[in-house]
Parts: structure tokens; sequence; C-alpha cells
């Protein structure tokens, strides 16, 4: 049996069902498995050509037990998180340019137009089937800056086992990711847009943890996160790495390249955990934009804190990527000890530096860039005119910028596949800022679903940073007494 331990090392592991319920561990720490499991060269070989469907069942099948949600249920639970994607293969892979080395992995196919959609789906149907069975609630309470909310909004909708309350800080998404939560006119979905966050979501981050860290009021609402705090979050995006993988390279064992855009480190503790598991990657290029204490520490082997810079960028304006951390845990042998020091450090003074050895396993596979604003505005400008029109969105100009800057230092022929996390649609402003378009759009820059959104009432509560942690409560609070009536 797979079970699951916090990274401070301060309960008794607990099963699937209960980490991923939880959301945060009882002591603060996140949830990771005791060990990683390892796949097998048959198990490698075999999953080659399977679709996204039934390499997402066996790879899941890997930290689930059957005890806890049967093969047949898993199925089902797959195949209906990913239904209501528009491509059928549910991500698409297109190559750029005539030597076809790098490769752009389209995971915004999903409802909210974001790579989010591939795990948050998935988690918010494991999050009800568990619920159902014990016949009980959740409020599900998340900071986003700009793409996890939408996602965790829309797989919430209509499902009476859930709340969901989405925090968002006013005026640092775009209109349109806001209006993809404050338009779908479901009953148990409660967006609160928040006034004053100079560190954008951090600020709501810290708030949530905060709500998290009283064991009386997170039992008392039944408080629960679907973050990439969220242990099946960060388990699902493995599996995007596999099918590009196979998609990507000319012969099964060949090794590849990935680079991604990065804020909070979910998605690349993904791949991370891909490559424990078995997955030969040569490198992942941690791509960060001017918020870049990623790129800080895995170049200088100092994590530190430093004030947000808003860039156009915004779903990976982080400050302090959480998911780190378990990056981290696992980087110094699974020792809790260190890593509660570290995080106590770190929180004292906003900043530690790792020794030497430490440092020497983090670089492990992994390089590092800072990306400009100028700099992704070029890339969206170059890819378009170089490659027929082809669009990216601010995020997956910055994997791509990484990419072009890197490849030099990679090995020469290695296929280099970046992650596109959003639709350009998300951001037509920015679009036309890159592009010099004082009007009309290109097709790839428009959406129908986005059409329809800026037509509509939006509902949504609104509250200043200041009072958020009062207002929050007091709404929840209500709310919960009301369906108990």
């Amino acid at each position: 049996m797979i079970n699951y331990v916090s990274t401070k090392g301060g309960i008794s592991p607990v099963a699937f069902d209960v980490a991923v319920l939880s959301g945060f561990a009882a002591d603060g720490g996140l949830f990771v498995p005791e060990t990683i499991p390892k796949i097998t060269q048959s198990q490698f070989k075999n999953w080659a050509e399977l679709s996204y469907t039934d390499l997402a069942f066996e790879i899941l099948s890997m930290f689930i037990d059957r005890s806890i949600i049967s093969a047949i249920d898993l199925k089902k639970l797959i195949f209906d998180s990913y239904s209501a994607f528009e491509s059928p293969r549910v991500i698409d892979m297109v190559p750029l340019g005539e030597d076809r080395r790098t490769i752009i992995m389209e995971l915004f196919h999903g409802p909210t137009l974001s790579f989010k959609d591939v795990a948050m789906g998935f988690l918010i149907n494991v999050l009800d089937y568990l619920l159902e069975k014990r016949g009980e609630h959740l409020s599900i309470v998340l900071a986003t800056t700009g793409d996890t909310g939408p996602a965790a909004a829309w797989a919430s909708a209509g499902k009476k086992t859930i709340d969901c309350w989405p925090l968002y800080p006013r005026g640092m998404i775009t209109e349109e990711q806001e209006r993809q939560m404050t338009t779908l006119n479901a009953s148990n979905v409660h967006p609160i847009g928040v006034d004053n966050c100079p560190d954008g979501a951090d600020d709501l981050d810290f708030v949530v943890a905060k709500l998290f860290a009283d064991h009386e009021l997170k039992d008392r609402l039944n408080l629960s996160s679907v973050n990439s705090i969220n242990w099946c979050r960060v388990m699902v995006q493995s599996v995007h790495y596999f099918y590009g993988y196979y998609r990507a390279v000319e012969n099964v064992g060949d090794e590849i390249n990935f680079s991604v855009p990065t804020g909070a480190f979910g998605n690349l503790f993904g791949g991370y955990l891909a490559r424990s598991m078995g997955l030969p990657v040569n490198k992942f290029i941690c791509a960060n934009n001017a918020n870049h204490s990623l790129h800080t520490v895995f170049s200088s082997g100092v994590f530190t804190k430093k004030d947000l810079v808003r860039t156009i960028s915004t779903a990976i304006d982080i400050v302090v990527p959480y998911n780190f951390w378990r990056f981290l845990y696992y980087s110094i042998g699974s020792d809790s000890e260190k890593l509660k020091a570290l995080m106590n450090k770190f929180q004292a003074s906003g900043k530690v530096e790792l020794d030497e050895g430490t440092l020497s396993v983090i670089r492990n596979g992994f390089t590092s860039i800072a990306i400009s604003d100028y700099e992704t505005r070029e890339t969206v400008r170059d890819t378009f005119e170089k490659y027929d029109g082809y669009l990216l969105d601010p995020h997956t100009a910055v994997a791509v910028a990484g990419a072009n800057a890197l490849k030099d230092t990679l090995p020469k022929g290695t296929k280099i596949v970046c992650l596109a996390t959003a639709h350009p649609a998300k951001f037509p402003e920015i679009t036309r800022a890159c592009l010099d378009l004082e009007s009309e759009l290109p097709d790839q820059g428009k959406h129908a679903s986005l059409e329809s959104a800026s037509k509509v009432c939006q509902h949504l509560r609104l509250c200043d940073l200041e009072n958020l942690e009062f207002a929050l409560v007091e709404a929840m609070t209500i709310h919960s007494n009301v369906l108990k009536n």
C-alpha cells in the first residue's frame, strides 16, 4: 500500500484519500509519497502507444490503491475528467521549424483554456467521489494568479459535495480570466476579488495558510485546497510529461528536454516526479519571468523572497514557489528535520542558503533562466512571424524564450518540448501589444467561450486584503449555516 507523509515529518503516514481530502498535512507540511514508485523497462516500452487517458490510468494506478478507488471507478473518473476537452487527444503537439527540434506541447484544450484543467478536473472529480462515499462536504479555498481559479470553479460547478471559494488579486489577472470564474452562475462557486495585494496571490496564499493552521476553524468549516499544494494535482501533472515524451522522441529510450514556464513549481515538480519514476529526461529548463526566485536558487544556491514584480506573464508572478519545498525534501534525502529548519529560517528571514551538496543535487538535470517582458514580447512576435502565424500566450513565450536561449547548452539534436500552459485568447491586450495590433486579433487569439463570457453578468464578492481573513470566515460560516438549514 502506498502511504503519504508530510514534508515536515510531524504526522503518521496516511492513505491517498486522507492526503487528498486534507490538502495541507496537519503539521503544516505538504503531502508526498513515502517512496516514489519506479516503472519497469517493459512498462516504459508498452506505454508508448497509449492514449492520454489510458496512460493516465497506468501512471495514476501506481499512486492510488485499489481499496480506495477501484480500477473501474478510476477509469471512469479519468474519462469524465477529459470528456469536455476540445482536442480528442487531450494534448496536442506542434513542432516549430523544419528541424522539428522544438515542439510546443499544447496543454490548454480544456474547458478554461489552461493547463490547470489537465489536473484540476480529475482532482475535483476524485474529491467528489471520495466525499460522496463518506457522505461529507468540503469547502475548497484557493488563491489564484489567473488560471487555477477558473479551472477549480468550472470543475466544481454543480457538485453537491463541494463549495469552491477562489480568491484572486483584483487588477492583477485579465478580465477574461476573471469572467471565467464570475460568470459561471453556479450556487456552489463563490469567487472573491481582493484589493490591495502588493504581492499578488502570495498575499492570498498567506491568508489561506493561516486558515488551515487554525485546526478548529479548518474542521468547523471543512476546509481543503486544490492549489498545487494538493498532492493529487502534482501527481496528475506527471502524466503529460510521459505523454509528451512519447509523442516527441524518434526512439523510445532517447533523452529529451522540457522547458517549463514556472511560478509555484507545481508543474515542474510533476516533471521531476516523472523523471524520478524513470522517464529519460536530460534537462528541465526552469523558465522564470522577472520574479525569478527559482532561477536565483538554481544559479546561486540562495532561496530568497523579494518584492513581487508585475509582468505580462501574470500566472507565474509568484514570490514564494511553495512546491519547491517538495522538491527540496527529496533532494535532501527526505530529511524532514533538515527541511523544517530551512523552512523556519526562510520564514524568519526570507532567505536560506543551500550547502554545496544540496545545490549539486538540485542542479542535477535542471537548468534555469529569467526572461524579461521585452524578451517575452519579442518571442511572441518572432514566433508568429516565423512559424505561419503560430500564436503563443505570454507564459508559453517564457518557455520558448528559455529554450531558444539555452538550446546550444543542450546535447545536439535532443528534442526540446516547451509546455504551452494557456490559450492566447485569455490575454488579448498583451497579444495586441506584442503584435502591434490596434484592433482585430488573429483567429488564434480568439475563443468562443471567452466571447460568450464577456456579455453576461458577473457574480462575485469584493474585499480588501486587510479584512480578507475575517470577511472570508464570515461568508463561509453564513453559507455553511444556510446549507445546514
